[in-house]
């Protein structure tokens, strides 16, 4: 699976942005999708994810309230809408993709079902917001 994330940039504390992100192949609607963000020398940080059907999201605590994900599939993409940003929301934002068994709970996947969460990650795209 490939995914292409776009809409990151430079942006004032406080300000907006959406991130959006194409996932390709067929298999769209049997993944649940997450994002995930990595500030410079730190370690990758699990953001938020989304269930097939969009019903269901899981947020992260530092972004639970200002974050909202959400997906398009007729169009195969996902969406971060980021708001209220602050300085620590700085760094890349990855988009990824999992397609765990069908019968699990949405309790059990939420945060991937792989060893390392989401085992399929875009390229990501930068975000930094200035105070």
């Amino acid at each position: 699976v490939q995914l292409v994330e776009s809409g990151g940039g430079l942006v004032q504390a406080g300000g907006s942005l959406r991130l959006s992100c194409v996932v390709s192949g067929d298999a769209f609607t049997l993944q649940i999708l997450g994002w995930y963000r990595q500030a410079p020398g730190k370690d990758s940080e699990f953001v938020g994810s989304i269930s097939r059907s969009g019903y269901n999201t899981h947020y992260a605590d530092s972004v639970k309230g200002r974050f909202t994900i959400s997906r398009d599939n007729a169009k195969n993409t996902v969406y971060l809408q980021m708001n209220s940003l602050k300085p620590e929301d700085t760094g890349v934002y990855f988009c990824a993709a999992d397609e765990p068994p069908q019968d699990r709970p949405w309790s059990k996947i939420k945060e991937g079902s792989g060893p390392n969460g989401f085992e399929s990650r875009g390229q990501g795209t930068q975000v930094t917001v200035s105070s």
